[in-house]
């Protein structure tokens, strides 16, 4: 089960974005893209036959999972994620800092 899933609400914990809270959208190996962070421009150049304008566009570029933290809404600050499984045999990830589940 992984520490970090998508729609998790994470805070990030280095680099230019640092503090930033947002959602994650998608985790792809060691990295998420985390919504509205992270945001890099790219110069498009104009096709006509695909219909696509040129101009610089920002896109949201991904971010290492070692560079973020999960962020627990009741304390307001990142946090640990633990695994445990409950006695129907059915894991669940919760906050190290409150024993609280993750929804």
């Amino acid at each position: 089960m992984q520490k970090i899933k998508s729609n998790d609400e994470i805070i990030i914990i280095a680099g230019k974005d640092k503090g930033s809270i947002g959602i994650v959208t998608k985790i792809v190996d060691s990295k998420v893209l985390v919504e509205g962070l992270n945001l890099a421009k790219k110069h498009v150049k104009p096709n006509p036959n695909k219909g696509v304008t040129g101009g610089i566009t920002e896109i949201e570029m991904p971010l290492s999972i070692s560079n973020v933290a999960i962020y627990n809404p009741t304390t307001k600050k990142a946090d640990r994620v633990g695994i445990r499984t409950s006695k129907n045999g059915i894991k669940e990830r919760f906050f190290k800092s409150n024993d609280k589940s993750i929804i």
